[in-house]
């Protein structure tokens, strides 16, 4: 089965067909900047663009930022206020007019992994972290999601974790890989501490550069970088909208 996977970040919208039988992205990906302010009409009419370019009528996956429930937001740490309360889905059917499934961004990009990525065939308890604008946070126990855990606002040294180690935080710091890496093992270590997992997975457009600061993490817990990259998002949300059998 074919459906769109349309991931929201903090910087970009982007999305592909996916085949959610193996999890490949069927054409290259389309993106356009995401809007700012990102409110939700402005958000929305981009979202349609997207839908549009790939002359999609059927079922569409969409990864949103934020704590989401039965579709509707309930945060908005990386987006704009206006989405707190919003019910994105009816607003992505109003604009697109295809059935649409929302999901929480890490959460999607971790049931990519676990299932056809770097957390396949891995019981116990593991952690799917997004660095990107953000920190976004997937927990599974036992393969199961538990979910809207949003662990990147965890708070360190006084703020919130992802504003201290996200990848927005080191380019805006200009902070080396090395500097940088000393922070995310700060941030791993509280929740190392908290969890007790047994596999972190690093995602998010980060992952691409993952040599640079993996090598220089130092959990117990086993660290292994998403093996879809950065398109994780976008199969996970095509994923979450398989209609119910």
């Amino acid at each position: 089965m074919h459906i769109l996977g349309i991931d929201i970040g903090g910087s970009g919208i982007k999305g592909a067909p996916v085949d959610i039988e193996t999890g490949a992205m069927l054409t290259e990906r389309f993106r356009l900047p995401t809007p700012q302010p990102s409110r939700p009409e402005d958000v929305a009419d981009v979202v349609t663009q997207v839908i549009e370019h790939f002359n999609w009528h059927g079922p569409v996956g969409i990864t949103f930022p934020a704590i989401v429930k039965e579709g509707v937001v309930y945060s908005a740490a990386n987006v704009d206020s206006g989405w707190i309360g919003a019910d994105a889905r009816a607003l992505f059917e109003r604009k697109s007019g295809c059935p649409i499934t929302v999901v929480n961004d890490a959460d999607a990009a971790g049931i990519a992994e676990m299932t056809f990525g770097a957390g396949k065939g891995h019981r116990g308890v593991v952690i799917m972290l997004t660095f990107g604008t953000g920190i976004g946070s997937a927990l599974f126990v036992n393969g199961y999601l538990v979910p809207n855990t949003e662990l990147g606002h965890l708070e360190l040294r006084g703020k919130d974790a992802e504003r201290r180690a996200s990848d927005r935080a080191r380019q805006e710091k200009d902070l080396s890989w090395e500097k940088w890496a000393e922070r995310v093992d700060e941030y791993l270590g509280m929740v190392e501490y908290l969890f007790s997992p047994d596999l972190f997975i690093i995602g998010g457009g980060v992952s691409k550069k993952a040599e640079r600061f993996v090598p220089l993490l130092s959990t117990r817990a086993q660290i292994v970088t998403a093996a879809l990259l950065n398109d994780a998002g976008i199969v996970g949300a095509a994923m979450a909208a398989k209609p119910a059998e």
